[in-house]
């Protein structure tokens, strides 16, 4: 099967390790990143959401109104609009990049950070609002006629839209999670099923579950998997590793004291199971399989994508694949300095798992025809 490579449309400088140098909205700084990202051999940029943060949609297009192949990753929360108008969103933003639009649904892992925005929905009540939400954003991508609604959080009547998505039947649909509620919503709705890097016999674990679900809900297929890393590579081992005790280092002086590294990450103990799930694998130790390393998770307690790969290209790579040949067929990776890790994952990484995935692919097209040439000769 294809791999597929996402990195982060970042809109400033900043990261765990290192303040911002300019605005939160560094309009030169966006372009240059994405413009790294299609230079050098990535899919797709995920443009996330925080209360405080710019607009990742107005962010998206501004992108894509520069590049010609990108494709987009759109980070959205229920609470912030009413799912009508939110699919004029995601359907206008669809027709502005020629039909490179995914639709990230978030419910929400902290209660704080939701509340800001004036969501006080308790995490079940979120999981139900986001699963009505989702069906409602799907059936305004393809209905054809004027469509009424009456659910638990959402009510109106003679609802089309006129602006169609470029992709037929509609735009993908991600979703992530880490708790039972996360899988059943997923599992019925989502077209990827996204997952933070935990070592691989969880990974397959949480698979299996995400199967379950979809399965659960009357599925004949099942979400693509997407799991998350921060790679950490040098061209030898010691550099590697080197480089990632000054990372973890630099994440530990920003956090001194209990400071937040940002306003949607705070150190205290996360409410969300994904988080909690991270911690409890850094608290079982620090290596785990080929390159997976914990400490910049625990030094950020847990806070979203915070897992390392730490090695050589090679040995990030090989880690990688491990990962695919779990299923794993979306592999988002995201540097301490944005930039320059993006260029150097595309340029020394990328390429070396696309050539590795080739092969596997051949490899299986090979087996099933000899198998079907054997069958040919038993009939």
């Amino acid at each position: 099967m294809p791999v597929e490579f996402l990195g982060i449309g970042g809109t400033n400088d900043g990261s765990e390790t290192h303040p911002r140098t300019g605005g939160v909205f560094d309009k030169d700084y966006t372009l240059r990143l994405a413009r790294a990202h299609e230079e050098f051999g990535w899919d797709r940029v995920l443009f996330a959401y925080g209360s405080s943060g710019p607009d990742p949609a107005q962010a998206a297009a501004y992108v894509a109104a520069k590049l010609d192949k990108l494709q987009i990753l759109l980070a959205h929360r229920p609470n912030v609009s009413y799912p009508t108008f939110a699919a004029k969103t995601f359907a206008t933003l669809d027709q502005l990049t020629d039909g490179k639009l995914t639709v990230h649904f978030i419910t929400g892992g902290s209660d704080h950070e939701q509340q800001r925005e004036g969501d006080y929905l308790t995490k079940d009540e979120r999981y139900s609002r986001t699963r009505e939400y989702i069906q409602i954003v799907k059936k305004a991508w393809t209905s054809e006629e004027p469509f009424d609604h009456e659910g638990e959080h959402y009510r109106f009547a003679d609802f089309v839209l006129d602006v169609r998505p470029v992709q037929q039947p509609r735009p993908g649909v991600s979703f992530g999670g880490s708790s039972p509620a996360a899988y059943a919503v997923g599992g019925a709705e989502a077209d990827i099923f996204c997952l933070w890097g935990e070592p691989l016999a969880q990974t397959a674990e949480q698979i299996e579950s995400v199967k379950a679900a979809a399965r659960a809900a009357g599925r004949t297929d099942v979400p693509r998997i997407q799991v998350a890393f921060r790679p950490i590579i040098a061209p030898t081992e010691e550099l590697a590793w080197e480089k990632a005790y000054r990372t973890v280092d630099a994440i530990k002086a920003r956090t001194s004291g209990g400071r937040q590294l940002t306003r949607r990450h705070s150190l205290t103990s996360p409410e969300n199971t994904g988080s909690q799930r991270l911690l409890a694998v850094a608290a079982d130790g620090e290596r785990f399989d080929r390159a997976l390393w914990t400490p910049t998770a625990a030094a950020t307690g847990g806070a979203g994508n915070s897992t390392a790969l730490v090695g050589t290209p090679e040995t990030v790579a090989q880690a990688l694949l491990d990962y695919y040949d779990l299923g794993v067929d979306i592999l988002s990776a995201r540097g301490y300095d944005m930039l320059g890790d993006t260029i150097d994952f595309g340029r020394h990484v990328i390429p070396i798992v696309r050539e590795e995935v080739a092969k596997r692919d051949a490899a299986k097209v090979e087996q099933a025809a000899s198998a079907r040439e054997v069958l040919a000769v038993d009939g």
